[in-house]
């Protein structure tokens, strides 16, 4: 059966394609295997050119990309512009600093020693790419690996494969797009060609790379799932709070491993948290993502709806309120979710506990910072929290003792090309 790529607004197919088998996608790892012999030996400066060269590709389409992007995933068009504009952001500050990075670190010399560390590349790298930033996720992983004079096979998302298709147009032999069944992403970790394997997505699946990675002792970079927590601090702004809160929560439709997905509100600015929230939901725009009115998409596919409900339906039963949302929307063919917030949320429901990955808002009132702390500390995930607060020393405690990756002070879902992107515990490993 060829793979079939079905838009989540309305039903229909986007896209058709055959699977890589047989001789065929061994032509592939092998062309992989030759290019990097080559392509590791080709000075710095000149491999800075050509993957800047490539870049131009993804400029001269940004366009039809992006309105692949909706097509495939059902993200907001605006919110796809975006993305292309934050895929080149990235890109070029990997450039800026691939110099430096790159250079030999010369040690001072002892006698009869000359000492220097190097940086040397692997060998054909293995990207499994998610489908929720189609071109961002990669991009982390392609740019990089490039520069530093290894080849790439690209295995994208069934959900959006025609962006890993354009990878491989922009950087030619460089990388090798791949469309794979689990069974045979499974046998490629096993192959030895593969010399690293970065992976972004679920837990679960991630769990499964890294087992199948560590039969060989083979490196992995696992970007996993978050269940990512803020918390509106006693001297918090209110307004902006909120603000900032809500796109954090359904900013391309909740979808996003950084969304915020559990919000922490001191009892001084609780109701008012709540009452201000309302509104800012409802104001969403639900409708065809190809149109630059609409400003909330459909979720990516059926399945996330019934899980949605399910966990509010939990939520509730466990004396949760239900102030908006919460549902599907009904007469549809897209899968759109409502706009959701819930007060009054334990911290043992479901909805507190894993991923949701929807544009669902669920609060939970605290007496103060040492409740804030334990409440966002309980979670199997580590990715990020954010803290609204104007004290930095508060804010300094906050991201010495919550168990994450990155804190953000009066902000949440945010990116930057300078930091590393890490996660603990079960979100990841990745750097």
């Amino acid at each position: 059966m060829p793979l079939q790529v079905v838009n989540p607004y309305n039903q229909e197919i986007v896209c058709t394609l055959s699977y890589d088998r047989g001789e065929g996608l061994n032509q592939k790892i092998a062309n992989a295997q030759e290019t990097y012999q080559q392509w590791r030996l080709v000075p710095i400066e000149k491999r800075i050119k050509e993957v800047a060269k490539g870049l131009t590709y993804f400029r001269t389409h940004a366009k039809e990309i992006a309105r692949e992007i909706t097509l495939q995933m059902g993200k907001p068009i605006r919110e796809a512009r975006r993305e292309v504009e934050t895929f080149f952001e990235r890109a070029e500050y990997m450039l800026s600093i691939s110099r430096e990075t790159l250079t030999p670190t010369f040690l001072p010399e002892k006698t009869l020693f000359h000492r220097r560390i190097e940086h040397a590349p692997l060998g054909p790298i293995l990207n499994i790419a998610a489908w929720n930033y189609p071109l961002l996720i990669p991009v982390n992983i392609v740019v990089p690996a490039l520069i530093a004079g290894n080849t790439v096979l690209l295995k994208h998302s069934p959900r959006t494969p025609l962006c890993g298709q354009r990878f491989e147009e922009a950087f030619g032999n460089l990388v090798q797009n791949l469309i794979l069944t689990n069974a045979q992403t499974s046998r490629l970790i096993a192959d030895s060609r593969i010399q690293y394997v970065a992976f972004t997505g679920s837990v679960p699946t991630g769990r499964h790379v890294y087992k199948q990675a560590a039969e060989r002792i083979l490196a992995v970079g696992l970007e996993l799932g978050g269940k990512d927590a803020a918390y509106v601090a006693e001297d918090a702004e209110i307004q902006f709070a909120v603000e900032n809160l809500m796109d954090g929560a359904c900013y391309n439709a909740g979808q996003s491993c950084c969304a915020v997905e559990r919000v922490y509100v001191h009892k001084k600015h609780y109701t008012n948290f709540l009452k201000q929230a309302k509104p800012i939901l409802k104001r969403y725009k639900l409708g065809n993502p190809m149109s630059d009115e609409t400003t909330l998409g459909p979720l990516v596919s059926p399945s996330d709806l019934t899980k949605l409900e399910t966990q509010v339906s939990d939520a509730v039963s466990r004396g949760a309120r239900l102030i908006l949302g919460g549902e599907r929307l009904k007469g549809s063919r897209g899968n759109f979710f409502l706009p959701t917030l819930l007060s009054d949320v334990p911290n043992n429901a479901i909805i507190m506990q894993e991923e949701s990955f929807g544009p669902v808002v669920p609060v939970k009132m605290v007496r103060d910072d040492e409740e804030a702390l334990a409440l966002m500390s309980d979670s199997r995930y580590g990715l990020t929290a954010s803290i609204f607060t104007e004290s930095n020393l508060r804010a300094e405690r906050f991201a010495l003792e919550l168990p994450v990756g990155t804190v953000f002070q009066n902000r949440c879902d945010h990116l930057d090309p300078a930091l590393p992107w890490t996660g603990v515990k079960e979100s990841g490993i990745m750097v």
